[in-house]
């Protein structure tokens, strides 16, 4: 089958559309077609040799897909040949096929292209997990999204300002932030001209944050502790920026802080079931009747994956890159 296979690791030009043997299913797992992936971060640090797939996960990057079930393993239950279906997966999704647990693939709803269903996963499932099982935001609160143009950006302003929180965003252009307001989000800060921790305050009348989701790391750690109210949770989501930084621990300790980190590959799949779930239950009935929308950027055929990561990290996107494979 087509996939695109690495050369090596490095930048986008170690990305290359070759042949590769088609995955097996286990017998809880789903054989599907795929007809649209999507980009996501963490794929262009395993292509520069870091973030590898978790123990019997494919090595090729991918790690959400939609498409339509081919054949199945012997305990698979409710599912039938044809049937279209999305989710997320631990590797796999820039090829022809890939393989997903069952329990993880959800129904395409009928209106929906692949396309759209592809931009879903990664993205809603972050931000539900860390917005709300872990942040517990609540809707009388307010909530500062880092990189709100971004996939989970994008998603995370929409489901916050759906529960009723105050949601403000930092973004690289004038044209981003607009982008973030018609999203819900009530303010924007443009990192490169101002800096935000002077900004928020200034935004809230000296109050602060609730909520900080971050995916930069080690250079906004002490600035995003210094925003937070007391009872405030910082949500690193990402280390863009770096791994490495220095706190004052008695900021913490004095307004009762939370730093809570997360990541999504590694959990097992039981975990990543019960976030499925969790996603399902609270946000597709509204993703289905178009109160939530997935910010589609940009498509690329998935020759073009070295071309959609250059895309990528020109920072050039709002919302998500895709790749549709047929």
């Amino acid at each position: 089958m087509e996939a695109i296979i690495r050369t090596g690791d490095g930048g986008p030009e170690v990305l290359q559309l070759g042949e590769v043997p088609p995955p097996q299913p286990t017998e809880t797992q789903l054989l599907v077609d795929v007809h649209a992936t999507a980009l996501n971060r963490a794929d262009t640090i395993q292509r520069r040799g870091g973030y590898p797939p978790p123990p019997g996960e494919s090595e090729i990057l991918g790690l959400e897909i939609a498409g339509t079930v081919s054949a199945m393993g012997s305990a698979v239950d409710g599912v039938t040949t044809g049937d279209r279906v999305f989710g997320l997966v631990g590797g796999g999704g820039y090829a022809a096929q890939a393989v997903i647990d069952y329990r993880m693939a959800m129904p395409i709803p009928d209106e929906w292209s692949f396309e759209q269903a592809a931009a879903v996963p990664e993205v809603f499932f972050t931000a539900n997990e860390n917005i709300f099982t872990l942040g517990e935001l609540s809707a009388d609160e307010t909530i500062l999204i880092h990189a709100g143009g971004s996939g989970v950006g994008s998603a995370g302003v929409q489901i916050s300002h759906h529960a009723g929180a105050k949601v403000f965003v930092t973004a690289g252009t004038s044209e981003k932030i607009e982008r973030c307001k018609a999203l819900g989000a009530v303010e924007g800060i443009n990192y490169k001209t101002t800096d935000f921790t002077t900004e928020v305050k200034r935004l809230t009348d000296g109050a602060g944050i609730d909520v900080v989701l971050d995916f930069i790391g080690a250079p906004y750690l002490e600035r995003n502790l210094s925003i937070l109210k007391t009872q405030g949770r910082l949500l690193q989501v990402g280390l863009i920026g770096g791994s490495t930084a220095e706190i004052n621990l008695g900021v913490v300790m004095r307004n009762r802080l939370k730093i809570i980190g997360s990541v999504m590959r590694p959990q097992s799949i039981a975990e990543k079931i019960a976030i499925t779930q969790r996603f399902g239950e609270r946000w597709l009935p509204k993703l289905k009747r178009g109160t939530l929308q997935p910010v589609i950027d940009t498509i690329f055929p998935l020759a073009e994956a070295r071309q959609a990561h250059e895309y990528m990290e020109a920072n050039r996107n709002f919302g998500k890159i895709l790749l549709k494979v047929k």
